[in-house]
């Protein structure tokens, strides 16, 4: 009687792990997918708003919605523009003229002249300046209290975390009239100073809770080492430390100035034309006998461009600082 043969251990390991490397293939396109579709959904009122921003005005009201119509730069001209309406025979005087430019024509299609240029790039200029210079100013003054966090020994340190931490708890619209009240006796009402201040407020205690997470992962030693062969604490801190927290630096630089630069009670109540920014300038985007959808989506895609911009040049260090930290092993 012929023995019967037993399979190969060797073969029943290579298929089972054959099988469970197709499994995780699978796996991995399926998870891929998923992504994708959600950020296609996420991403559909972006979309949305670019294509509205090339629509003439009765495209960009049209029901049912159009997704096929000629583009046309009405909506970033009446964003950037003054105009006034014209009388019947203005416009068939206007009409004669050879010099007028691209811009002209399309206003007066609409039966309207240009009268100058409008305030949104003043807005726009104020919102860099506010935006930037308090995520600066909260970045740098969070990272150094959340170094102090992180490396002394300070009495009633969870207390005092925790009252950091407490402000952010605060809804801001809340502290918008003692606010208003203050800035207006200390004559900072409607400065950039102002908002700089408040903004920077606002955001360290987010910036210091974020960073000290960061920090507490970057081991001590290294620090000690530095110490130990000579250098001070704050050449330590400024050799050693920074350049390992650059991935924590850079997620909260973003947080913060996502923050500053979309935040609409503060700007609208505590700013009246000189440091008014763009998020409460926008909606009030209003043309002759209606709202001017197109000039607004206009103005919501040229303010979203810049923010797009910083986080995409810190992608490297933000998904970095999002994901694993700032430890290096």
């Amino acid at each position: 009687m012929a023995a019967q043969s037993t399979p190969h251990p060797e073969v029943n390991y290579s298929t089972r792990v054959d099988e469970i490397s197709g499994r995780a293939r699978t796996l991995n396109s399926v998870r891929a997918v998923i992504v994708i579709l959600i950020a296609l959904i996420m991403l559909i009122p972006v979309a949305w708003m670019t294509l509205t921003a090339f629509k003439s005005r009765p495209d960009a009201v049209a029901v049912p919605p159009k997704v096929l119509f000629e583009p046309t730069l009405e909506g970033f001209l009446s964003l950037l523009t003054d105009r006034r309406q014209l009388t019947a025979e203005q416009i068939a005087e206007y009409s004669q003229r050879t010099d007028l430019n691209w811009a002209d024509q399309i206003a007066l299609s609409r039966g309207q002249v240009i009268t100058g240029a409008s305030n949104y790039p003043q807005r726009l200029a104020n919102s860099l300046i506010i935006a930037g210079i308090s995520t600066i100013f909260s970045v740098a003054l969070g990272l150094l209290s959340a170094y102090s966090f992180s490396r002394f020994n300070i009495p009633g340190a969870g207390d005092l975390l925790f009252f950091i931490l407490s402000t952010r708890m605060l809804p801001p619209v809340v502290v918008t009239i003692p606010v208003f009240l203050m800035y207006r006796a200390i004559g900072i009402y409607d400065t950039h100073l102002g908002m700089i201040i408040l903004y920077t407020v606002f955001n360290l205690s987010f910036s210091v809770w974020l960073l000290k997470g960061f920090l507490d992962e970057i081991p001590r030693e290294y620090e000690e080492a530095a110490m130990v062969d000579g250098y001070t604490r704050l050449q330590a801190f400024i050799k050693i430390v920074l350049p390992q927290s650059l991935t924590g630096i850079a997620a909260t630089t973003v947080f913060c100035l996502i923050f500053a630069w979309n935040e609409y009670a503060f700007a609208l109540m505590l700013t009246a034309d000189r440091a008014r920014t763009a998020p409460p300038s926008i909606p009030s985007v209003l043309g002759t006998g209606g709202i001017e959808w197109a000039a607004i989506a206009a103005g919501s895609l040229g303010f979203l461009i810049p923010v797009v911009i910083v986080t995409f040049a810190l992608r490297k260090y933000l998904l970095r600082g999002v994901t694993f930290g700032a430890i290096r092993q």
